[in-house]
């Protein structure tokens, strides 16, 4: 169980880059991710993927920035930490009862928090799961207003930089509301052709801005 392979109390991880331009601090705050969540991930890796696997590890491909639609970090977290989907998602629930989750969150004043392992999957973007990282940001009210802070874009630099040097699999940077554009390329699983949703998170001036920041990574956008 997750709450026993991440202690419970937070911890502070911290990288200096070898040039000394950039830090990141990242605090542990787990969701709850037992063995119900776990299970439910490998039938929903079965299911919507094909694959019938042993566990929940992934090989990080691609970064997907996200926004919450509400502006507390409370409310947010508290979405994301129950194993199993909330009533009112009847959006998704009948792809899986498996709770959305993501393995960051950021609070407006930059703040990173680690949700859940980094190479465990999360339920975050439809077709692109079992390749990819998820990062929320709190903001984005009522899901269409572009409202994510410089300490946000400051944050996601240093995340995204952070991830690339970790993981070396990692080659696509995206935001959620791009992910249809990654239909069709090799990183795409989702068997369910009917199972998709329409996104504007975390907007297009954000992903610029953070794109703009680490060119030199040469991480690709979305294929289509």
């Amino acid at each position: 169980m997750i709450k026993k392979t991440l202690l419970t109390i937070s911890l502070l991880t911290t990288l200096v880059f070898a040039n000394g331009a950039e830090e990141i601090k990242i605090i542990d705050k787990p969701i709850n991710f037992g063995q119900e969540r776990i299970d439910m991930t490998k039938a929903y890796i079965k299911d919507h993927y094909g694959y019938d696997v042993e566990n929940i590890e992934i090989e990080p491909r691609i970064i997907v920035l996200h926004w919450t639609a509400d502006m507390s970090f409370k409310k947010s977290f508290d979405r994301l930490e129950p194993q199993k989907l909330f009533s009112d998602r009847k959006d998704i629930v009948k792809a899986s009862a498996l709770n959305v989750s993501s393995h960051f969150m950021v609070k407006r004043d930059g703040t990173i928090y680690r949700l859940m392992p980094e190479n465990w999957m999360a339920r975050h973007v439809i077709g692109l799961n079992y390749s990819s990282i998820g990062v929320e940001n709190i903001g984005g009210k009522s899901n269409n207003k572009e409202d994510l802070t410089p300490a946000q874009v400051k944050a996601n630099i240093a995340l995204v930089r952070y991830l690339k040097k970790k993981y070396n699999t990692i080659t696509h940077l995206i935001g959620h509301h791009e992910y249809r554009e990654m239909e069709g390329s090799d990183l795409w699983l989702e068997l369910d052709k009917g199972y998709r949703t329409e996104k504007s998170d975390p907007g297009d001036q954000f992903m610029s801005d953070v794109r703009n920041e680490v060119l030199d990574l040469n991480l690709s956008a979305a294929v289509n």
